[in-house]
């Protein structure tokens, strides 16, 4: 039976998401279909390019962003 992998599946993959069994198989479906490789490279493509662009946030947007969470004046989370 041959399994097939989504777009999805191959982020999760390239996440290193996968667990060990279906890293394995994903493995081999890479190696035995070319349309599969060639989405793969694409995808691994895209999110060097993106890890290149990101950055993280200016310290004046995460004190807005906490100002405004404790202008709400919500209870405390219970664990």
């Amino acid at each position: 039976m041959t399994q097939t992998f989504t777009e999805n599946d191959l982020i999760r993959f390239i996440y290193k998401e996968t667990d060990e069994q279906e890293s394995k198989l994903i493995t081999e479906a890479l190696w035995g279909d070319s349309c599969l490789r060639a989405e793969y490279g694409e995808l691994c493509l895209l999110q060097q390019t993106l890890d290149g662009v990101m950055q993280s946030p200016r310290q004046a947007s995460i004190d807005r962003i906490m100002d405004f969470s404790k202008s709400l004046d919500l209870p405390p989370m219970l664990n």
